[in-house]
């Protein structure tokens, strides 16, 4: 790299660096100011607390990495247009393209840097992010749901439950149906609830019945109470809410496949969180084009304009990103499409405004 690139690369990673180190902790601030109430009514450890925002650094620093990228490239690349820095190396015969280089390397850098936080570190912290926020800052808030269950165990079992309590571990109006290979029923197994034994490793069936189908004749097998062994886990009937966020790269692939042959209701909501974890080192790129350019050319408002066209198009930005994603995530919209359409959108105003700054 010449004298050119390690000056451009340097105030490009230092000044993202002290922006994140500067506006993380404010987040914290306020986050607790605002939590602090009901962490102390729920009496949230001391130790509990530390955890909790640490993990929270790690889980808002890498939902924001993009928009602080976004913000550092407008205020360093401003301070260089208002010095005439950018004239000066522009005129001595460098192209625009030649001068776009050291923030492609430093974009580069950050990307992979999301990658794998994104797809690694991150989701070990949000467990804990999620959980503490579940057991005191909503307490009493159920985290997934509990109505109306339905799952496909395999190609031959299907589970149904009217409701289920995680905290007590039991689920109501319980029903097992196994399929053969003709994918004709071989038996029906139902319960009034189903409750995990942890203890005993066993589950327990209430108002017991089975009823069964052999050369045409049905045979009934009732029990007022079974202890028995299922192949499956109780927590399997209804994951948290915010299960795909825990998972890691390869855990997020198989977690998805699971809940499709399940049937699962909702796996767009998965399938959007695996999506925009490959999104995220993209948007990189494309705010570092949109960032360079517009703050490239020297404007009679300084910085200040700079700045302020730079939160404008961050806010749009996030409005189109939660827009699409809402949609993938309630009204059936395609969760590839929802990521991809605000990044071609963004990306496309990237380069028209690259094209109009070379001018």
């Amino acid at each position: 790299m010449t004298i050119l690139d390690k000056y451009i690369l340097k105030r490009y990673l230092a000044t993202f660096f002290v922006m994140l180190l500067l506006f993380v902790p404010i987040g914290i601030m306020a986050n607790l100011a605002e939590q602090i109430g009901k962490m102390i009514d729920n009496e949230a450890p001391l130790a509990e607390i530390a955890m909790y925002y640490l993990n929270f650094t790690l889980v808002i620093g890498n939902l924001l990495f993009p928009i602080f990228l976004f913000l550092s490239v407008i205020f360093f690349t401003s301070k260089l247009a208002n010095n005439t820095e950018i004239v000066a190396i522009l005129s001595s015969g460098v192209s625009y393209g030649r001068f776009m280089r050291p923030y492609l390397i430093g974009a580069t850098l950050i990307a992979v840097i999301m990658f794998f936080m994104s797809m690694f570190i991150v989701p070990q912290a949000s467990i804990g992010y999620n959980g503490f926020i579940y057991k005191y800052l909503k307490k009493g808030k159920q985290d997934r749901v509990t109505t109306n269950l339905f799952n496909q165990l395999n190609e031959n079992d299907y589970i149904y439950v009217s409701s289920f309590d995680p905290a007590r571990q039991i689920g109501y109006n319980f029903t097992l149906e196994h399929f053969n290979k003709e994918n004709t029923l071989d038996y029906k197994i139902s319960a009034a609830n189903i409750r995990w034994v942890e203890k005993d490793s066993i589950y327990r069936l209430t108002s017991y019945e089975k009823r069964s189908l052999v050369n045409d004749i049905e045979i009934l097998e009732t029990k007022r109470r079974l202890d028995t062994i299922f192949d499956f886990r109780i927590d399997d009937l209804t994951p948290v809410s915010y299960a795909a966020e825990t998972k890691n790269l390869f855990e997020l692939n198989e977690f998805i496949e699971t809940q499709r042959r399940k049937g699962a209701s909702n796996i767009n909501t998965y399938v959007l969180v695996k999506y925009k974890r490959w999104a995220l080192p993209v948007a990189a790129f494309i705010l570092t084009i949109i960032a360079v350019a517009v703050s490239s050319v020297k404007r009679r408002g300084g910085m200040g304009v700079n700045l302020a066209f730079g939160i404008g198009v961050a806010f749009i930005y996030i409005f189109f990103d939660k827009v699409f994603g809402t949609l993938a995530e309630q009204a059936g919209f395609s969760p590839l499409l929802a990521v991809i359409i605000p990044n071609v959108a963004f990306g496309i105003i990237g380069l028209y405004l690259l094209n109009n700054a070379k001018r």
